[in-house]
């Protein structure tokens, strides 16, 4: 009888340590799942919602700003409301200058002035200066005269400007004129010493009256007849181009 009690008496101690100890186990795993699943949420619920708003919040920012963005003097972005004011350099500025509607350039309301270059050479640049209180238009190419001739050069199609020149009061416009073949094989070369730069309407129709009359050098200038002419340009470096 001792010696059964004492197995069972062993049976129960042993039972009894193994349930402790799986009591145990289910109480870490539990513990532990339980900090797992709460960790989780917490860091998802807690970055995602404080992140989007500051994302979307910079995206929108950014887009608006790139929309209303306008090009300021030096060619930078800067930031603006998208439209466009009424005291811009554009039509407004000149329209205030000019003190009225414009009108077409001529020999009463300018200023012109004939200067051979040396490059490109055998070239003249004609600049047409507004000296008027109004803005004016030059139209087309001027229709030179060297001396005593009778026709007017032709002028060089290729240098067609996209729109009129114009000219606020106290802008200058320009035009090249080839005086003769670079390389000599024009003819029927000559000097002239006077010049003589008409100007041209709107229309074929218009009559503009006045002409004027640039100086030349002492010595005259040679021409030869391959002399022609380009439009005229709003700067010096196109009409040069030519």
């Amino acid at each position: 009888m001792s010696s059964v009690r004492t197995s069972r008496t062993r049976l129960l101690t042993t039972a009894a340590a193994l349930a402790i100890g799986a009591l145990s186990l289910t109480a870490c795993d539990d513990g532990s799942g339980v900090r797992a699943e709460d960790a989780s949420p917490s860091t998802s619920s807690t970055a995602s919602p404080s992140a989007s708003p500051g994302s979307g919040s910079s995206s929108q920012d950014d887009a608006k700003t790139g929309a209303d963005a306008k090009p300021t003097a030096n060619g930078t972005a800067a930031p603006g409301n998208g439209k466009t004011g009424t005291g811009g350099s554009g039509g407004s500025g000149r329209s205030h200058k000019s003190g009225g509607k414009a009108v077409t350039c001529q020999g009463s309301n300018t200023k012109t002035v004939a200067a051979p270059l040396n490059r490109p050479v055998n070239h003249m640049l004609l600049t047409v200066t507004n000296t008027g209180s109004k803005t004016c238009y030059l139209y087309t190419y001027p229709a030179v005269q060297f001396g005593e001739a009778q026709s007017v050069p032709p002028v060089i199609e290729a240098s067609k400007p996209q729109a009129v020149v114009t000219l606020a009061p106290g802008e200058s416009g320009y035009a090249s004129v080839n005086l003769s073949s670079a390389d000599g094989s024009g003819k029927h070369g000559h000097t002239v010493k006077s010049l003589t730069v008409h100007f041209q309407g709107r229309t074929a129709d218009e009559d503009v009256p006045s002409a004027a009359h640039p100086s030349l050098p002492a010595k005259g200038v040679y021409v030869d007849n391959s002399l022609k002419v380009t439009y005229w340009q709003q700067s010096m470096d196109t009409a040069i181009d030519w």
